[in-house]
């Protein structure tokens, strides 16, 4: 059986994403570090809905606690392999690069970066061998174009958009797409300490993205429609880079 694997699942965009390939007919992993209770929520709407969810509780930042989760997991499922990756986990830590500590740069990096890196890493291989896959990596906005106070988010999610354009190509014969999704401003619990009555200003739609809108977009990604859609970023920020 074709699993789906959603890093940082409990809530925001990865909640949405969890929700939206559920309705696809897969059984979801949803990930979490910290809020089970969050985790188990989504696990239970999309069982009321008639779908399949697990939780799986692993840090991508600790490469010894993501190996003994996943590996496991693989050891009770032998006859099951996880097909689709959303590769979403995240965390801010913005400030100007005169005044970041060191902890933000490296945090950052370590969890964005690293954590698509020892995900993915184990799950590619199985993909490639049953020669089906489905990669989406979460970007943003700051990894395409830069966003001042930024530096660290923008260094790891630019280097996110980088692998993906490799990995597509390492892949593709055997039938696996990766690529990326870059969003804007989205109302989740990342942006909302910020002022978005002024912050919406600055995009042509005029307004912050929902969380549905980005699963959307993932949801097609993962899908069979999708098949010829390998190496590419898609950016989702109401016109605010064009």
């Amino acid at each position: 059986m074709k699993y789906a694997l959603v890093t940082g699942g409990s809530r925001g965009i990865g909640a949405a994403v969890c929700k939206e390939i559920a309705k696809m007919g897969y059984p979801v992993i949803i990930n979490y570090v910290n809020r089970e209770d969050a985790a188990t929520a989504v696990k239970n709407e999309i069982e009321a809905e008639g779908g399949k969810a697990e939780t799986l509780k692993f840090n991508v930042a600790d490469s010894v606690e993501t190996e003994s989760a996943l590996g496991g997991w693989m050891k009770s499922h032998p006859e099951d392999y996880i097909a689709v990756l959303v590769n979403n986990a995240g965390v801010r830590k913005d400030n100007l690069m005169m005044w970041m500590e060191d902890s933000d740069w490296y945090d950052v990096l370590n969890i964005h970066l690293n954590g698509f890196y020892r995900v993915t890493k184990m799950l590619v291989t199985p993909m490639a061998a049953k020669k089906w896959g489905r990669i989406v990596n979460m970007a943003s906005l700051s990894g395409v174009r830069g966003m001042q106070g930024q530096t660290n988010y923008s260094a790891a999610k630019g280097g996110i958009i980088a692998a993906t354009k490799a990995l597509a190509l390492e892949v593709a014969k055997r039938k696996v797409t990766v690529n990326a999704v870059a969003p804007g401003f989205v109302e989740t619990d990342m942006t909302k300490e910020l002022n978005e009555d002024e912050l919406k200003k600055t995009v042509p739609a005029g307004r912050f993205g929902k969380p549905q809108e980005v699963a959307d977009l993932v949801a097609f990604l993962v899908s069979d429609k999708a098949a010829y859609i390998t190496g590419q970023v898609i950016e989702i920020n109401g016109g605010l880079n064009t």
